[in-house]
């Protein structure tokens, strides 16, 4: 990115992107391999921005801490048998999917 301002007009763009959707929906993105985790903790538009910048570095210290990952096939279940709904924002090829129910399980 440019400058502050650009970063921040990505977030917006993106926060138009975002939306809820539930685990169902997200079954052939999930086998395709193509959903990523992310917890609580972080802010959801915040992730999809420094991924869209391509910030390895951001990206490999959130893998190293868990906060940003796949998903297990436990968590896929859990999510599966509740139908769960996510927040999720898209990043192509990549759907960024975020969990605010209080379920805490990797």
């Amino acid at each position: 990115m440019s400058s502050p301002e650009s970063q921040d007009e990505l977030k917006a763009k993106l926060n138009l992107e975002t939306s809820r959707i539930h685990w169902h929906e997200l079954q052939t993105y999930y086998a395709r391999g193509q959903v990523v985790r992310v917890e609580p903790d972080l802010d959801l538009l915040n992730v999809a921005a420094q991924l869209t910048a391509d910030n390895k570095a951001q990206f490999e210290q959130w893998l190293a801490s868990g906060l940003v990952g796949d998903v297990s096939p436990d968590l896929a279940r859990a999510w599966y048998d509740r139908n769960a709904e996510l927040w999720a924002v898209v990043v192509a090829p990549w759907v960024l999917v975020q969990d605010r129910s209080g379920n805490k399980l990797h």
